[in-house]
C-alpha cells in the first residue's frame, strides 16, 4: 500500500517538475519580450501626443458651429475598438478587458473592431458585429495598418454607421500593474482649460479643413500608441502570471517531496516492525 502510494507521489512530482520548466520558459520568453516591449511603448508616445495637440490646436481655432469630428449627434450605434491578448496565460489580462466592456456597453447597439485573437474569439462567439477579424497578432500591426484601421473608423464615422467610437485597451503602469482605461476616439471632445501651444498657428485653407486632413494621423498615431501599450501589458501580465506559476510549482514540489519522505520512512518503519515481529516468531 505504501509502495503504490510512494509511486504516485513520485508521478506527481515528474508531472509538476515538466510543468515548472515549462511555466519558467515562459517567464524568462516574456522578460526578453518586455524589454523591447517598453521600448516600442515610449517611442510611439511623442508622435501622438504632438498629433493631438495639433489636433487641438485647430480645433479651438474653428470658428464654424458644426465642426468635422467634433460636434456631438444623437447616438444610435457605437464602435468600439477592443485591444486584447493573442493567447492566454496571462493572468486576468484578458478578463479584466472584457470585464471593462461589460460594463460599458449598456444598452445601446454596439459593433467591434477586435484587435488580438482573443477579442476575435470572444465577440465572435457573442454574435457581436465585427469590422474586421483580420488583426489577430496585436505584437506585429505596424503604423501602416493603424492607418488602415483609422480610416476604416473615419469612413464608418462619416457613413453614420455608427455615432460614436471607444478605444478600450490596457495601460502599463509598472512591472506589476496595468490599468483597463476606456477612451473616447470620435467624436472629440473640445479642449478646456488651458490654451493649446499652437493656437496662434495660421491655417491654410482652414482650421476645418486642416481638422479633415490631420484626423487619419492623430487616429492612427493613438491606435498605434494604444497596441504598444496593451502589448507591453499583456507581456507584463504573462510575465507576472508565469513567475506566479513557477514559484506555485516550486512550493507544490517541496510539499510532495515532504509527503514522499514520510511514505518513505513509514514504509521503512513497517518493514523494521515485521521483520521484529517475524524473528520473536
Amino acid at each position: 500500500m505504501a509502495g503504490s502510494s510512494m509511486k504516485a507521489i513520485k508521478l506527481r512530482i515528474k508531472s509538476v517538475e515538466s510543468t515548472m520548466q515549462i511555466t519558467k520558459a515562459m517567464q524568462l520568453v516574456a522578460t526578453s519580450k518586455l524589454r523591447r516591449a517598453k521600448e516600442r511603448m515610449e517611442n510611439s508616445k511623442p508622435y501622438a501626443a504632438i498629433s493631438r495637440e495639433a489636433l487641438m490646436a485647430a480645433i479651438s481655432r474653428c470658428e464654424e458651429p458644426q465642426i468635422p469630428f467634433v460636434t456631438q449627434r444623437e447616438v444610435k450605434s457605437r464602435c468600439y475598438v477592443v485591444i486584447a491578448g493573442e493567447r492566454g496565460l496571462a493572468g486576468g489580462y484578458n478578463a479584466n478587458i472584457f470585464k471593462t466592456m461589460e460594463a460599458v456597453t449598456g444598452d445601446t447597439p454596439y459593433c467591434v473592431l477586435p484587435l488580438g485573437r482573443k477579442a476575435i474569439d470572444k465577440y465572435e462567439r457573442m454574435g457581436v458585429p465585427l469590422m474586421s477579424a483580420d488583426h489577430d497578432h496585436v505584437e506585429g500591426l505596424s503604423v501602416s495598418a493603424c492607418y488602415q484601421l483609422a480610416n476604416q473608423l473615419i469612413e464608418g464615422y462619416r457613413a453614420e454607421k455608427y455615432d460614436e467610437v471607444f478605444l478600450v485597451h490596457t495601460t502599463f503602469l509598472s512591472m506589476m500593474s496595468q490599468e483597463v482605461k476606456v477612451e473616447k476616439l470620435l467624436p472629440v471632445e473640445k479642449p478646456s482649460g488651458e490654451t493649446p501651444r499652437n493656437v496662434a498657428t495660421i491655417y491654410e485653407p482652414g482650421p476645418a479643413e486642416m481638422l479633415e486632413m490631420v484626423m487619419p494621423n492623430f487616429l492612427a498615431g493613438r491606435l498605434y500608441s494604444a497596441l504598444c501599450d496593451s502589448f507591453a501589458s499583456e507581456v507584463s501580465a504573462r510575465r507576472n502570471a508565469m513567475d506566479s506559476a513557477t514559484k506555485n510549482a516550486g512550493e507544490m514540489i517541496d510539499s510532495l517531496r515532504l509527503k514522499f519522505n514520510r511514505a518513505r520512512q513509514g514504509a521503512i518503519t513497517q518493514e523494521i516492525t515485521e521483520i521484529v515481529a517475524g524473528a520473536e516468531n
